[in-house]
């Protein structure tokens, strides 16, 4: 079977400055992660042992020079020290753990050192998600010159409503082939004429490389949701604020705040946080609400808040998108983050619905336990961990069950 993933920056550009910032602040920390597929999906026999080739198959899978150059000239703000890391990484198939059930369910997980295992979730996803078309053969049935027209007329719609948007689908895409068809669509529409809109570019470090696009990105919950199983949730975003600062000096300024709902964050989110971040991304919620709690905290730190930008990422489509910037743009520098949508939205298959979630952590090996953690957001839908976890995280931020 052909290698899915063939370059290492076939990847999510904020796996990448996490990396960076575990490295910087937790370069002991251990960690687990565990697979889950909302859909209970029965996948074909002898899927597990597939993927376990995918992945033998990474440990082939290095950084090249132009790789890194690109990022040097695009990234300016990852200290050099870091490529001289990423130049000797390694993937290992000792960090994962593959097999079904007796009903086919899948089941991986994930356990080693953070600063090493943080950069197999969005590619593991990726693969699984190709893996899946072709091992069912529905990946026969794509159409990519269709799915360019779809995706030019998309990037049309949200050019001419002013939407300022970027590509965040690698992690469910149909494959790769369709991510880059995306890219290729949207990037020759927005250069067909001047927009009131704007193109920004993707997550996907390798396709910005190869069409010359901004990577964009900043950090996942992974990073706050880790931080508040060492110390707790409490302050776990003022932590995480202030390791990332630490890291970047003040480059990467969008933080994701919803890792334990609103409450806690606006606590921990003070004046000169609020002026080290360009803005908040509301990946949780009802989005017109969200946006009036972010306006009325930045107002009440003598910020005006159009000044910040405020990124929209929570299970967008083409149309949510323009109906969200139609309100936005009264409040702040609107952004939208967009990926099932724009990377697996063929006539003819089902988007997966899969995560790879971190789960368990410890400050150092030498602990001889590690802490549970979870992840609240502002939906009780998207709440996940144990449910032990969820209720003692919920307790100790005062929030009912």
């Amino acid at each position: 079977m052909k290698q899915i993933i063939t370059r290492f920056t076939d990847d999510d550009l904020y796996k990448m400055t996490m990396c960076c910032a575990v490295i910087d602040n937790f370069p002991r920390a251990m960690v687990k992660y565990s697979f889950k597929d909302r859909d209970e999906t029965v996948y074909p026999q002898g899927f597990a042992e597939k993927l376990m080739e995918q992945i033998i198959m990474l440990e082939n899978v290095v950084i090249t020079d132009e790789e890194i150059a690109f990022m040097k000239r695009r990234c300016a703000y990852i200290p050099l020290w870091f490529y001289t890391y990423l130049k000797g990484y390694r993937f290992n198939r000792e960090w994962v753990k593959v097999w079904q059930d007796d009903v086919g369910h899948l089941h991986l997980d994930i356990e080693g050192a953070w600063a090493d295992t943080i950069l197999l979730e969005v590619k593991l996803l990726a693969i699984i998600s190709e893996l899946y078309y072709i091992l069912t053969d529905e990946a026969e049935n794509l159409d990519y010159d269709d799915y360019y027209k779809k995706s030019y007329d998309k990037a049309t719609r949200l050019l001419e409503a002013g939407c300022v948007f970027t590509d965040f689908g690698t992690r469910r895409r149909a494959s790769f082939c369709a991510e880059e068809t995306v890219i290729k669509a949207m990037k020759d529409c927005y250069n067909s004429k001047s927009w009131k809109g704007r193109f920004v570019g993707t997550s996907n470090v390798y396709l910005a490389m190869k069409y010359d696009l901004i990577p964009v990105g900043t950090m996942a919950h992974e990073f706050i949701c880790a931080i508040g199983g060492m110390y707790g949730p409490q302050m776990a975003n003022h932590i995480a604020m202030d390791s990332w600062r630490n890291t970047f000096r003040g480059a990467l300024g969008t933080y994701l705040y919803d890792s334990f709902g609103w409450d806690i964050f606006s606590l921990n989110f003070s004046e000169d946080f609020a002026n080290l971040f360009k803005g908040l991304r509301i990946d949780s919620g009802e989005n017109h609400e969200q946006l009036i709690k972010i306006a009325n905290k930045y107002t009440s730190l003598g910020i005006d808040p159009k000044t910040k930008q405020v990124v929209f990422s929570n299970a967008l489509n083409t149309d949510s998108a323009i109906e969200i910037q139609s309100f936005a743009s009264d409040y702040c520098q609107p952004s939208f983050g967009i990926g099932t949508h724009f990377t697996n939205d063929f006539k003819n298959i089902k988007p997966m619905n899969i995560v790879i979630k971190l789960v368990a952590i410890k400050i150092t090996e030498s602990w001889t336990f590690y802490n549970d953690t979870c992840k609240l957001s502002e939906d009780k839908g998207k709440y996940t961990g144990k449910p032990e976890v969820i209720s003692r995280f919920l307790d100790a931020l005062n929030i009912k069950h």
